[in-house]
């Protein structure tokens, strides 16, 4: 039997850039959905699982998985062709790539950084290699090499000395006994206010929301309880994060299993949830705690799932008060939960399909090719 289709282990710039693309829910939505899709599968969730999370086709799911194994990062953009035919050699082209990469003041120049004008007159007056070029197509071979005007940001890599010591037990219940492998995160915070969005509405008249800039009802979490094996996702709205909250949490998924047998939840290092009260509680009732590595929240199985929660539930809506924000959002997790296709069904759409391109293949001699 071969192996599921997962991504491989992703370092930890690429864990907090896909988790920051799927929070903020901001951008282009094609990739906001390969983010998703890559999020989810290397927290553990299976093809058919990410297929029913952004409803797309699971060779889409698959093609979009080995792609970040090949490429990486840039799979989450498409790629557009077309255009005139290249009038720069590729030397040129790797020449003005390399001097938009190297700061002004070590070529000479009085200034911190390129502008566009400011590079291609550089480029034009070079003494030792002169390169004219316009700053129209100057632009386009920045935007291919992936070069774009940003502003510097600080990044957080992981210090855990036991990364990858924590990251292979996650691996491993997640593929391996999914049936009994859970997760769990807080989601937040959860503010009374309009929220920006996106939605479908007539040319030039977008749906308006009314402003405002007060928070006068606080703030809320919502802790959220995830079982990979079923796709099963539910938790309730809290005014804090506690230990207290967290210890009611993992007893209502222990109560998902009360065969007595061990499961094993997904966590990450926040102080609330490694408590010795709940670390008593989890030896005594034969529930493991897998907590991932400092800085690698992206490892935990839940953090896609709250994507479409943030889209659907908390974009584009004015709630009057958090009872009801509580009330939007249950009614949201009976929706989904009760719209998640049963792995059997999953299984006999597979073999549908997979009869279909037989079929296809017997009778026109088209090759039934799928991916793998």
């Amino acid at each position: 039997m071969a192996d599921p289709v997962r991504v491989r282990r992703l370092s930890d710039q690429e864990g907090q850039q896909l988790l920051r693309i799927t929070r903020r829910g901001t951008g282009s939505p094609i990739r906001l959905r390969r983010a998703m899709v890559v999020l989810a599968s290397a927290g553990g969730n299976t093809v058919p699982a990410i297929a029913r999370l952004v409803q797309a086709d699971e060779d889409t799911i698959r093609q979009v998985i080995h792609r970040f194994n090949e490429m990486g990062m840039a799979c989450l953009d498409p790629q557009w062709a077309g255009g005139r035919p290249r009038q720069i050699s590729p030397d040129e082209e790797q020449f003005i790539v390399e001097t938009a990469n190297t700061r002004p003041e070590k070529l000479g120049r009085p200034f911190t950084r390129w502008s566009i004008r400011k590079l291609a007159d550089h480029l034009s007056s070079h003494a030792v290699r002169r390169v004219r070029i316009g700053r129209e197509r100057l632009r386009q071979i920045l935007h291919q090499h992936k070069i774009t005007f940003q502003r510097t940001k600080t990044w957080k890599e992981s210090t855990d000395p036991d990364r990858d010591a924590k990251l292979a037990p996650i691996e491993y219940v997640s593929s391996r006994f999914p049936q009994r492998a859970f997760a769990f995160d807080e989601f937040g915070p959860l503010v009374i206010r309009p929220q920006a969005g996106a939605g479908w509405a007539p040319a030039g008249h977008p749906s308006r929301l009314p402003a405002n800039y007060h928070k006068l009802h606080g703030v809320r979490q919502f802790h959220g309880c995830y079982s990979v094996g079923d796709d099963q996702l539910w938790g309730v709205v809290r005014r804090r994060k506690s230990s207290a909250n967290t210890l009611a949490a993992l007893k209502s998924i222990r109560a998902a299993r009360p065969d007595g047998a061990p499961i094993y939840v997904i966590l990450d290092n926040l102080s609330a949830h490694k408590g010795s009260k709940i670390r008593r509680w989890a030896a005594r009732n034969k529930v493991e705690l897998c907590f991932t590595p400092t800085y690698a929240s992206w490892a935990n199985p839940i953090e896609a799932q709250f994507g479409p929660l943030r889209t659907f539930v908390i974009a584009g809506s004015n709630r009057p008060n958090h009872p009801t924000l509580t009330r939007k959002l249950q009614a949201y997790l009976r929706w989904r939960n009760a719209n998640a296709r049963h792995p059997d069904v999953l299984a006999a759409q597979r073999r549908e399909r997979a009869r279909i391109r037989s079929e296809r293949q017997r009778r026109w001699g088209q090759p039934a090719t799928r991916a793998a």
